[in-house]
């Protein structure tokens, strides 16, 4: 395996592994906030109980994932030496403002965990809002590195050098905010829709219990109204990229030609030898539409741009289709669910929908680690967009496969653990609750 392929698919795997524990922290803790907030208003005990088995969940998933993102800071640094000399002038603000995060963060879960008995009702709940607004925080600055590696700004560009830096220009770059937005409301999905499998799943073995009932109930508003909104911030984002990235937005179409109205390609199969998708269904002047806002206008295609600054055009079309076409179905089941509530069918008595959201709670999370493929692949061959590419930032150190090997074990057995800890202090403990 050489050095490149070895440290990117080393950095792969860290971030998969590390984003589905950043996601649970971004989202989770405005569950366990909402329902402390309802035992507040009624004081009722099954709302309790929910807050506190989710309050264990996400104490258990906060200190895997600050152990995995730790590993992620140090690969940064050990695998793309060159990448950092040049960057970290740029991206150390909003790297800095996550690290201040991500302390407040964990202020506030100590207070929320041990504060339950100790701290007034509304202090505490309020401690609960910290939880929720830190780990967004930590988020929302974590994507504003990547979004800065996808349209670099913040410096002139003199000799191959950066001079005169502003990083705090650097931070606000145009990709940011929609990709924050993005990743925000697909966390909320797929947290509000695994919970409430997680729950469909208890309700199938032990029908009747209020408590899973009112979890799978909050859990379907969370994701559902993250499902609807998550095609509104896709449009945006991808608005943003067919201008700052033509080649990545091409790529993730699967456009060779270049057309003018452009047609938007439903599954397909590139082939980048040829320079054709086959068997894609064609929807015309979608595609326009999508990308500039006019059904007529003009979208760039792969083949306007040289070969070698293409990237992987199969990997990065296919794991744009499974993100869009997951998300279109966690939508089609929220409208399911809509349609059972305006007709007064309780979700809980419906097995074949509780069977569904059961098969449907990884979807989400899937999702995620497609889009941040077609963030990533869609991206090469650079790791500074137009500036430096992946292969001249790597390290020179041989012999990565051995660390490769060695941390696909350790996340293996943190899997292992992670589960074994769910299933004992979370799922098994609510299972056998009698609220």
């Amino acid at each position: 395996m050489s050095n490149l392929l070895a440290a990117r698919s080393l950095m792969a795997m860290s971030l998969a592994f590390h984003i589905l524990f950043a996601v649970v922290g971004m989202a989770m803790p405005l569950l366990m906030v909402l329902a402390e907030w309802r035992w507040l208003r009624t004081r009722d005990p099954a709302w309790l109980e929910l807050a506190k088995r989710w309050s264990k969940g996400v104490a258990i998933l906060f200190a895997v994932g600050a152990v995995s993102g730790t590993v992620l800071s140090f690969q940064l640094g050990l695998l793309w030496p060159e990448f950092m000399r040049r960057a970290g002038a740029l991206i150390g603000l909003p790297f800095a403002m996550e690290g201040f995060a991500f302390f407040l963060e964990a202020i506030c879960l100590g207070l929320y965990l041990y504060g339950w008995k100790k701290l007034p009702g509304r202090v505490h709940l309020l401690s609960g809002v910290g939880v929720l607004l830190a780990g967004v925080m930590s988020g929302v600055f974590v994507i504003a590195a990547n979004a800065w590696m996808n349209q670099p700004t913040g410096f002139r560009l003199v000799d191959g050098k950066f001079v005169d830096i502003d990083p705090v220009a650097a931070m606000g770059n145009a990709m940011w905010l929609p990709q924050a937005a993005h990743m925000l409301l697909a966390a909320f999905l797929a947290v509000g829709f695994g919970t409430a499998g997680v729950h469909a799943l208890l309700l199938l073995r032990r029908p009747g219990s209020e408590m899973h009932r009112r979890a799978l109930v909050l859990a379907l508003w969370v994701g559902g109204i993250a499902a609807v909104l998550v095609p509104v911030s896709g449009d945006l984002l991808a608005k943003r990229v067919a201008v700052l990235q033509p080649v990545k937005f091409a790529a993730l179409e699967g456009l060779f030609a270049s057309e003018a109205p452009a047609s938007l390609s439903l599954g397909g199969w590139p082939d980048q030898d040829a320079g054709v998708t086959h068997g894609a269904l064609k929807i015309p002047y979608l595609l326009s539409f999508l990308a500039h806002g006019d059904f007529a206008t003009k979208v760039q295609g792969l083949n306007e741009f040289p070969r070698d600054v293409w990237p992987p055009v199969l990997v990065t079309h296919v794991a744009f289709q499974v993100m869009v076409g997951l998300g279109m179905l966690l939508l089609l089941v929220t409208a399911t669910g809509a349609w059972l509530g305006v007709r007064r069918r309780p979700l809980d008595q419906q097995r074949w929908f509780l069977r569904l959201l059961v098969a449907c709670a990884p979807a989400g999370f899937l999702a995620i680690e497609a889009g941040w493929v077609v963030t990533e692949v869609g991206r090469q061959p650079w790791i500074i967009q137009g500036i430096l590419r992946t292969s001249e930032a790597v390290t020179p150190t041989p012999h990565l496969t051995v660390p490769l090997l060695g941390f696909t074990g350790l996340y293996l057995f943190l899997f292992a653990v992670v589960f074994r800890l769910l299933r004992r202090h979370v799922f098994l403990s609510a299972e056998g609750s009698h609220a």
